[in-house]
């Protein structure tokens, strides 16, 4: 349809321009230049002449997310002297979270006399792993289901071979940095306050995200 509207204008254009040549040149020239439209306007035709339009449309793609439907969130909150570390871990897509930390078990006492020996421990949650308002740092990282079933259970491996705690060789963040070093991550050294080793664990890896385990771990 375009093409043969040109082609029209051409050879109107064309007329028009006979017609008012016809007094001035002879008729070769017009034959001439009435010939020239004709080429031109069939090059319109054939594809041999450029059109310009506008692009087309692009398909836009979604970009996927490369974060599995599994985490574990290493965590660091207020205490009453030193801190906690522990971990929330668990499904993307549901609210429930699993913790897991160290402790000693029972009240002040046990924590002081833990400076010195070893002490009875707790490794599930304790006061204030799930209130946002004693947060100091955190560093979450995703997991798909095949890594995420060995990750789990080998935090509960460790809550369940770890019946005792003491301030300097078992602790908060050995707890946690052995669940970090197993899945495969950087780990700092464990003598750091609860938010400086969390925070130098997430800045040691990079702040990485996604964990993909090799099948020999």
């Amino acid at each position: 349809m375009l093409a043969g509207f040109a082609l029209a204008v051409l050879l109107q254009c064309g007329i028009r321009s006979a017609s008012a040549s016809e007094t001035e040149t002879d008729t070769g020239t017009v034959s001439e230049r009435f010939v020239s439209l004709i080429r031109d306007a069939n090059a319109l035709v054939s594809g041999e002449a450029p059109v310009e339009g506008n692009p087309a449309p692009q398909p836009t793609r979604k970009p996927g997310s490369a974060k599995g439907p599994y985490y574990v969130d290493f965590r660091a909150r207020t205490a009453a002297s030193w801190g906690h570390a522990f971990v929330w871990y668990g499904k993307t897509s549901e609210r429930q979270v699993e913790v897991a930390g160290l402790t000693p078990a029972g009240d002040t006492l046990a924590y002081v006399i833990g400076y010195v020996t070893w002490v009875p421990s707790e490794t599930g949650a304790s006061y204030g792993d799930l209130d946002p308002e004693y947060l100091t740092a955190n560093y979450r990282v995703y997991l798909n289901e095949p890594d995420a079933k060995r990750v789990f259970a080998y935090i509960r491996e460790l809550q369940a071979s770890s019946p005792v705690w003491n301030a300097e060789l078992s602790n908060c963040t050995s707890f946690i940095g052995s669940i970090a070093s197993f899945m495969g991550l950087k780990v700092p050294h464990r003598w750091q306050r609860p938010e400086e080793y969390v925070n130098s664990l997430k800045a040691m890896n990079g702040g990485r995200q996604v964990v993909h385990m090799s099948s020999e771990q």
